[in-house]
């Protein structure tokens, strides 16, 4: 079977390139545009990770990280920021509110898909 990633983005062109990067690696992908979309689909669909950006409108990717591990359903699932920020205190942040890994856009496809393989498994 395979794994399911959610992957939230404000940026439409940003959530399709994930999108066709993984779905071409055999991911399933669902996209949500803030971080209260990407909550209610993390919460009522099985998911084996999460890439979510950081700065977005009505709940940014911080605020998301602390809402999703606050649910019993995010247990094990790795979170990792796909954002333009590289400031070392939002990371640190970002991995006290529970976020795995790090990528700064713009991205690399190969390199998000090695992360994706490394935090979720192929």
């Amino acid at each position: 079977m395979s794994k399911t990633i959610l992957t939230i983005d404000d940026s439409a062109s940003i959530r399709q390139m994930v999108s066709l990067t993984l779905s071409a690696a055999g991911y399933q992908v669902l996209q949500a545009s803030d971080g209260e979309e990407g909550l209610e689909k993390a919460t009522t669909h099985r998911i084996d990770a999460v890439l979510t950006d950081l700065n977005m409108p009505k709940m940014n990717g911080i605020e998301f990280i602390r809402q999703y591990r606050a649910h019993p359903s995010s247990a094990g699932v790795p979170i990792v920021f796909l954002t333009t920020e590289s400031d070392d205190e939002m990371k640190q942040q970002a991995k006290q509110a529970g976020a795995t890994g790090w990528i700064v856009k713009p991205f690399e496809q190969q390199k998000l898909l090695a992360v994706v393989k490394k935090v979720a498994g192929s």
